[in-house]
């Protein structure tokens, strides 16, 4: 849960060593959040960036966890998906992608996440509008796909890791496994050469 808030707009090898700073504090765990300043939090998410507000991101977690549940994770991700979500929702600092990081990897249930990568990855193929919302794109996956919790993670780390080493900002069209179907990919080898 602290690395899905976390990782909002930052690289996960910055993440891991904002975590490692919590662990080595001994205050990777609800209660410890909770009872920490976010001052005190915010110096050791630095390597996160926007460490200040992702300490007030993390205080409001942690703040949530402590008040209706005793801190209990357990008790909290123990929810029906549609439940746990809405009221992961209701926390400040966490949005639908977080949201849905949670649900999928700490609860285990079938939530499927769509990041910038999917974002990037459906409107490059063409199967979406650059503009389309949040919800429209986790209905393609969803409705087209079996209810799955290893299934949803591993589609998820697929987009990641293809968006990561070929569907880049700056893609390398002619190296995609997928240029056959994609537009973009197509547009970009019709162009003449300058």
């Amino acid at each position: 849960m602290v690395g899905a808030i976390l990782t909002q707009s930052v690289a996960w090898s910055n993440v891991e060593k904002a975590i490692r700073n919590l662990k080595a504090a001994g205050l990777l765990n609800a209660a410890g959040l909770h009872r920490t300043p976010a001052a005190e939090l915010a110096p050791l998410l630095r390597p996160s960036g926007y460490y200040n507000a992702k300490a007030r991101k993390l205080k409001a977690l942690a703040a949530h966890l402590h008040d209706v549940y005793g801190c209990d994770i357990d008790r909290m991700l123990s929810q029906d998906r549609q439940t746990l979500r809405a009221e992961l929702l209701a926390i400040h600092g966490i949005g639908p992608e977080t949201a849905d990081s949670i649900v999928l990897y700490a609860a285990g249930q079938p939530s499927f996440v769509v990041d910038s990568y999917t974002r990037r990855l459906l409107s490059r193929v063409g199967m979406v509008s650059a503009q389309a919302g949040y919800e429209e794109l986790q209905v393609i996956f969803e409705d087209n796909l079996p209810r799955d919790t290893a299934l949803y993670q591993e589609y998820h780390a697929l987009i990641v890791q293809h968006a990561k080493s070929t569907c880049r900002k700056n893609p390398l069209c002619a190296a995609c496994v997928l240029l056959d179907i994609c537009q973009f990919g197509q547009s970009q080898r019709d162009e003449p050469p300058v």
